[in-house]
């Protein structure tokens, strides 16, 4: 018996993680606010343990906001997704949608993917993009994270899984009561439902600063996404090790037949190299199911997804802004 749906209290939910974004949030919220959605909106800002003085700006913007504001203060940084999840449940609307703090995303988009998302009755809608603006490598990390995903979750053909998205207040608070410590919100998503459907936008220039997102990590959020969503890295790992072994087999077989009618070659080089390969193969494994185990006892002791330390509201309604 699936649980009700607490009764949403706006149209929409704008959350956002805020990271380094002093420069570029108040800018947002005041795009954000200029929006004229039939129901009303709420913006929800989740600081992440910003070492500028994100915190700051934010609870200045509390006085100035033009909409329902809320402000949520993680004690620590835990990441982008754990922000998120964070940001889903205090969010009120009967749609979430999700957005970066750089300006990237265009303001002026979110009314074309709420009413795509309205109209075609979808729990979530990826955003698109014709061109990226971002670096090469962080273009290329995103294709391979992408292709990635293509064969490990159950992710429809060539939808792009995008930090920009629309889902509908049942997709929100399903997953929200994933309370691991290594959430992937898209992983999440694909468990949840198959309304899926996607929009193009456009992507703009960083106006301010540089990318949170260094290839660490990338590397670490890849990691999540690998190991938190599928076994096939553990099929694949035995699958391998299954050829490697008849490889073996094959070439013992070789050796035998050769021993027995030829003089067989000193063969240390080869020896080696072979030695060398099945040993890192074997090491490679090793740590895989060590990564599995790692996260396994990580989540078993309770590591937190995130901490909040203090949330803060303004007094505005949430009444269709002009």
């Amino acid at each position: 018996m699936s649980e009700p749906v607490a009764p949403a209290t706006c149209t929409l939910s704008i959350v956002v993680p805020v990271y380094n974004g002093a420069a570029s949030v108040g800018e947002l919220v005041e795009a954000l606010s200029d929006l004229a959605v039939p129901g009303g909106l709420e913006i929800v800002l989740v600081n992440d343990g910003s070492p500028d003085d994100s915190l700051a700006v934010c609870r200045r913007l509390l006085e100035t906001a033009r909409v329902p504001l809320v402000v949520v203060d993680h004690a620590r940084n835990f990441g982008e997704h754990n922000a998120v999840m964070t940001g889903l449940r205090h969010a009120g609307g009967r749609y979430i949608l999700t957005m970066d703090d750089d300006l990237q995303n265009p303001p002026e988009e979110v009314l074309r993917i709420l009413e795509h998302a309205q109209k075609n009755e979808l729990d979530v809608v990826y955003t698109y993009y014709e061109t990226k603006e971002h670096a090469l490598w962080r273009n290329l990390g995103s294709r391979f994270t992408n292709w990635c995903a293509d064969r490990l979750l159950d992710k429809p053909k060539g939808l792009y899984l995008s930090s920009f998205r629309c889902m509908s207040r049942f997709a929100a608070q399903a997953i929200g009561r994933y309370d691991g410590p290594f959430p992937y919100v898209d992983g999440l998503l694909l468990q949840v439902t198959k309304r899926i459907g996607r929009i193009q936008v456009r992507h703009l220039p960083r106006a301010v600063g540089r990318s949170n997102y260094t290839l660490r990590r990338l590397v670490r959020l890849w990691m999540n996404m690998f190991l938190n969503f599928s076994v096939m890295p553990l099929r694949a790992a035995t699958l391998l090790g299954l050829g490697f072994s008849a490889l073996g087999g094959l070439a013992g077989l070789v050796v035998i037949v050769e021993a027995l009618i030829n003089q067989p070659p000193a063969g240390w080089a080869s020896l080696m190299a072979a030695t060398l390969l099945v040993s890192g193969v074997q090491l490679v494994m090793l740590g895989m199911i060590g990564e599995y185990l790692g996260r396994l006892f990580l989540t078993v002791n309770r590591k937190p997804q995130g901490i909040v330390r203090t949330v803060y509201r303004n007094g505005a309604e949430a009444g269709e802004t002009p």
